[in-house]
């Protein structure tokens, strides 16, 4: 993991220059641009192991650097909003982002959730052979296909959605907190950032509508998928 290229897509120098600093003493080697056009640029030039990305910037927005980049790369993508609204962090995970950070975020778990993405990059691409599909009601969840069928048709999920609703489909019919769901999918024990797990959580529920499978929220403790 150390010496892993992180690109930074921020205007903002001092942003760019803190999450660099921090970056760095982890062992990371940093590229740094302030423009969405020479982001999809960089990705292009020199593949990076990991971007974090920000919203607001000249020529390309950060929703349209996530659309061009993902149409060629599976890079993972941290997107940082300046707004604290719902609406910015599902654009985002709609685009195909991995995971998304509020501005001002701490640097330090910037820091972490950067390695905690590149651990589980790291394991998936050891090959490890997983066990066969689970099966909730009439939702398939193949994880060696990383497939989701929803009453026999397949149904399309992002990267952290497939793994959220692994993780809920092998505790099935169990609570399971939203810091247990940070780390089990995210890898991170950040706990001031479970709405991370909640807007991922509604992505799902969509996709799950009209399904025997659904995703009960147990108030004040956290969520289990149950079937009909």
């Amino acid at each position: 993991m150390p010496g892993e290229l992180i690109l930074l897509v921020d205007d903002e120098a001092n942003i760019v220059e803190l999450a660099k600093m921090y970056l760095e003493r982890e062992g990371f080697r940093i590229a740094s641009v302030g423009d969405g056009a020479l982001a999809v640029e960089a990705v292009k030039k020199e593949p990076p192991a990991l971007v974090v990305l920000d919203i607001m910037l000249p020529t390309f927005d950060g929703y349209e650097v996530c659309r061009r980049v993902r149409a060629d790369s599976d890079v993972p993508i941290i997107m940082l909003t300046a707004r604290d609204e719902d609406i910015d962090k599902i654009i985002g995970l709609e685009l195909g982002a991995d995971d998304y950070m509020t501005k001002p975020f701490n640097p330090r778990e910037l820091v972490a959730r950067v390695k905690a993405i590149l651990r589980r990059s790291e394991r998936a691409g050891k090959g490890e052979r997983p066990a066969g599909p689970v099966h909730v009601g009439d939702v398939t969840i193949d994880e060696a296909r990383r497939e989701v069928t929803v009453k026999g048709k397949p149904a399309a999920l992002r990267a952290k959605e497939f793994d959220l609703l692994l993780a809920l489909a092998e505790n099935k019919g169990l609570v399971l907190s939203r810091e247990k769901l940070l780390d089990l999918v995210w890898g991170f024990d950040f706990y001031g950032q479970t709405r991370t797990v909640d807007v991922h959580v509604a992505h799902l529920r969509k996709i799950l509508a009209g399904s025997s499978a659904s995703i009960e929220t147990v108030t004040g403790v956290g969520y289990k998928l149950i079937a009909d």
